[in-house]
């Protein structure tokens, strides 16, 4: 029997589908120079729908539903809202995309990754996990190699689909498993018929790696990173930035329901192998950023750096390493967001994505600087910006966790990342354009562009300062896990 609290579940993912089928049915009737719309259908209609969902769709008590497929509860609700916030922004910075912006079929493989994200957070069993994780990949490897007659986006879709085939193959080999050695798919269920089932250390080891192989490609964790670097300079840009976030966020969002509630009692083996993972992630990522002369290629590295940051959390293994992570994860999805949309309002008008070009950028757009600085401050983890506060709050569940050496890795590779930030902010405010003068070189913003910036610096700075509300929702998130 449908009812009430079934329809509020999948409220969200409802009015996701409502929205794609009017956008199928208007968009076509739209002459050419109007298909630019589409943007402005699917931010709006997101929004509302978000809107709409806050309204009526908030979750009560924890509860299982669809035959225990979904769980609904406050984790879920509260990553389903920050990837329709993502998906939104991501519609208004690619509508002024000059070769996807007025493709209506870009907003509907949006819409579609959407979906699956929002799925992937409330699955409660290893089928609708898996269908999920699928349903929000294959729209992402389509819109990765978009632009068909630039080589680069080509590559870029066509090794993300290769990749990210072979990661999925081997977590399904992984659920598999699972599924043999516990006889039931049920997430909630595993961790009883698991304990009960006298796993070895070296099968239970086997049964974990086989699973972060799939998510730790999801993440970009490293050695599963390879593919971001190209894969991020060669999509368009907006899709670069929906990918290094909402992808991400969405990852974390199975990591931490999957690890904390199916295999609490191997707690002390993968905690420890996720440690590694985590200081290996922060220090290769750090690292090989310094190097990067295309701004695109270094947020890449930089986003497998904070995938290491986040994962402390996960391996604290308590309320306040979950409540931890989610915040990160609110704080990360606003901050590189704004930075990819920083870069898209810049190449839109130069073409041009290497560091050097950005040379007296502070004297072309004041405004577009001053949000750039914001956004690369707050990835450095400065205050009082967002990335600051949600550092503070990972940092602080790693030690309470007895995690110190993992914190002051932490904190070192912070330090490396505050040198290559502020080296690329060298270009913009220290540099000129050479034999140009900046002033008859303008780099105007476009109305959705604006919006878009304009809404994503507020948010960093409201998150770095006014956290409390934004810690609140993310430890009711968390504590549904406990």
């Amino acid at each position: 029997m449908f009812t009430p609290v079934m329809f509020a579940s999948i409220l969200p993912e409802i009015l996701i589908i409502a929205l794609a089928v009017i956008l199928l049915v208007v968009e076509p009737f739209w002459k050419e120079d109007q298909r630019r719309n589409a943007g402005w259908l699917t931010a709006g209609g997101l929004f509302i729908s978000m809107i709409v969902s806050l309204l009526f769709g908030q979750p009560g008590e924890p509860i299982s539903v669809f035959g225990d497929m979904i769980r609904f509860d406050w984790l879920g609700f509260f990553f389903k809202m920050l990837f329709m916030f993502a998906a939104a922004v991501t519609a208004l910075l690619l509508m002024d995309h000059e070769k996807a912006g007025r493709r209506g079929e870009a907003y509907i493989m949006l819409l579609a990754s959407v979906l699956g994200m929002n799925l992937m957070a409330v699955s409660a069993d290893l089928i609708m996990l898996y269908l999920a994780i699928e349903t929000a990949s294959i729209p992402l490897y389509i819109l990765a190699g978009f632009l068909l007659v630039d080589d680069r986006s080509t590559e870029a879709g066509f090794k993300y689909l290769l990749f990210g085939t072979l990661a999925s193959t081997v977590l399904l080999y992984g659920f598999s498993l699972i599924f043999g050695f516990a006889g039931t798919t049920n997430l909630y269920q595993l961790s009883e018929k698991l304990a009960g089932g006298d796993l070895s250390p070296m099968l239970s080891f086997v049964l974990v790696a086989l699973v972060l192989v799939g998510l730790g490609f999801k993440v970009s964790l490293v050695p599963f990173h390879f593919w971001a670097p190209d894969v991020y300079e060669g999509s368009p840009t907006p899709v670069a930035g929906f990918l290094s976030t909402a992808s991400k966020a969405a990852g974390f969002a199975v990591i931490v329901r999957f690890f904390f509630v199916a295999f609490p009692e191997f707690a002390p083996s993968w905690t420890l192998v996720l440690a590694a993972l985590s200081a290996i992630t922060m220090t290769v990522g750090n690292l090989l950023a310094i190097s990067q002369t295309n701004i695109k290629r270094l947020l890449a590295y930089s986003s497998i750096a904070h995938a290491g940051y986040a994962l402390i959390g996960v391996v604290a293994f308590s309320q306040l390493g979950a409540t931890g992570v989610v915040f990160y994860l609110a704080a990360y999805i606003v901050t590189n967001l704004l930075a990819f949309g920083v870069i898209m309002a810049f190449s839109r008008v130069t073409g041009l994505d290497n560091l050097e070009d950005y040379a007296g950028m502070s004297r072309r757009n004041p405004w577009l600087a001053l949000m750039m600085l914001a956004a690369f401050l707050s990835l450095a983890g400065m205050p009082p910006f967002g990335g600051f506060v949600a550092k503070v709050f990972v940092f602080a569940a790693g030690v309470q966790a007895n995690y110190t050496w993992l914190v002051v890795v932490g904190i070192l590779n912070s330090i490396i990342g505050v040198y290559y930030y502020l080296n690329a902010m060298k270009f913009v405010y220290l540099y000129r354009m050479p034999h140009e003068d900046e002033g008859k070189h303008p780099i105007p913003l476009t109305r959705p562009y604006a919006i878009a910036l304009v809404v994503l610096t507020f948010a960093v700075i409201l998150v770095g300062t006014l956290f409390a509300p934004w810690f609140t929702w993310s430890d009711a998130a968390a504590l549904n896990l406990f």
